[in-house]
């Protein structure tokens, strides 16, 4: 079997930490006097993509500090809300283990920074399987421009099209298109139907093995 690589975006991904990213942001619309921010246009418009850009455009005339400054509040509210259920997304650790066995490459390309990142990685102990992790300060643009994918790429020493990536996002999903990768979406937060061009579409990491991803190949 050629070398294979399995990147994994982080949030809704390898964890189900969707429901308290949402409420960590309405709490953060709701203070600063936004719009209500509903469900649907979280999943559509914020999901996926670096908090930076987010608030970017949501508070367009904020200055350096002050966007650092919403940062960072918006990712305590997040591991304020989290970090008492926090946990991975069923069969995950088993496939990371039958991944490795296999000889697969393994890497994390999360939009997240360093430090939410290292926050799941020390709760849910799975950080010895990969050999990469990019973070969203690794590249110039996020999701859905396939740059964290391909940079993942790089560093694993994989063609991109030797690459399959799990995502639960619309950006994810169309980054990794456009990285000419492999993609397989997971439900965490849309249906299977809004999960495509995907090559499979999952619930859960239980329903994979590795014959399943090298048949992709």
């Amino acid at each position: 079997m050629k070398n294979i690589a399995a990147i994994f975006d982080m949030d809704g991904t390898m964890v189900n930490n969707t429901p308290y990213h949402l409420k960590s942001w309405q709490t953060l619309f709701k203070k600063y006097g936004l719009s209500d921010l509903q469900p649907q246009t979280y999943y559509t418009k914020i999901s996926g993509i670096p908090i930076i850009d987010t608030l970017k455009s949501l508070f367009a005339n904020a200055d350096e500090a002050t966007l650092r400054s919403l940062l960072k509040e918006k990712e305590g509210l997040y591991r304020e809300f989290y970090a008492p259920y926090i946990a991975p997304i069923n069969g995950l650790e088993n496939l990371l283990i039958e991944l490795k066995e296999a000889g697969f490459k393994l890497a994390i390309a999360s939009s997240a920074t360093m430090d939410d990142i290292d926050f799941v990685l020390n709760h849910v102990p799975v950080r010895q399987y990969f050999d990469v992790i990019i973070d969203g300060n690794r590249v110039s643009k996020g999701k859905p421009n396939p740059q964290i994918f391909l940079k993942a790429a790089a560093d694993l020493n994989i063609l991109p099209q030797d690459c399959v990536v799990f995502e639960d996002s619309l950006a994810g999903i169309k980054a990794a298109n456009a990285a000419q990768m492999k993609v397989v979406g997971i439900t965490t937060g849309q249906t299977a139907d809004k999960l495509q061009p995907s090559n499979l579409v999952i619930t859960d990491f239980t329903e994979l093995t590795v014959e399943k991803l090298e048949a992709l190949f």
